[in-house]
């Protein structure tokens, strides 16, 4: 069965892939809105993992929708949430069997509620399947410690993948550099670039 992973090159998304790819044709499938080339970024890292990769165009109206929430709120939870439901419609609609993405148990977003879950099955007549559900943030960095070479550090000087990126982007461009600290709190990411 064809899989399309939502992929961003950090280790959830990664860890995904080598979980699932005993039972699927596994493709990593970055969402991107076209405002950075970060994209380029997981391609590089599917490559070194040897998945297919493929682009994922999103509609550029929810960047912009998903950046009003976040000023709105003061925070990304909001936008980044509505970012990832449009990219698994979009996912969903793109002609895979299945698809799944690196949402943890513990994630605070973005989150896939049952009801989401099976409206997506439903719907498009695929299998959405969230492989880390089950494992905590301690369960996954035991795990990617132990397969993968992992670059950590502070979101803005991180190389990845993922729409918090472009989202910033986008506030950096209308609002200055110094706007994104006004909504996006000082966290870590991860950047996978290879398997140990």
């Amino acid at each position: 069965m064809e899989l399309g992973l939502l992929y961003s090159a950090g280790k959830d998304s990664t860890l995904a892939a080598l979980l699932l790819e005993e039972f699927y044709d596994v493709t990593l499938v970055t969402a991107t809105f076209e405002i950075t080339d970060d994209w380029e970024h997981a391609e590089q890292t599917a490559d070194a993992l040897e998945f297919p990769f493929e682009q994922l165009e999103l509609d550029s109206d929810v960047a912009h929708e998903a950046v009003a929430r976040i000023r709105e709120d003061g925070f990304p939870r909001n936008g980044v949430q509505h970012v990832h439901e449009h990219a698994l419609e979009q996912l969903a609609a793109s002609g895979f069997d299945a698809i799944a993405d690196g949402t943890r148990r513990d994630d605070r977003v973005p989150t896939v509620s049952r009801a989401q879950a099976q409206s997506l099955e439903d719907r498009h007549g695929i299998d959405y399947i969230s492989p880390l559900s089950g494992f905590g943030r301690g369960a996954v960095d035991r795990l990617v410690d132990a397969q993968l070479e992992v670059t950590v550090g502070p979101s803005e000087e991180i190389n990845r993948a993922d729409y918090e990126g472009e989202l910033r982007a986008i506030i950096a461009a209308e609002d200055g550099h110094e706007a994104i600290r006004d909504y996006f709190p000082d966290h870590e990411q991860t950047y996978v670039t290879d398997v140990q």
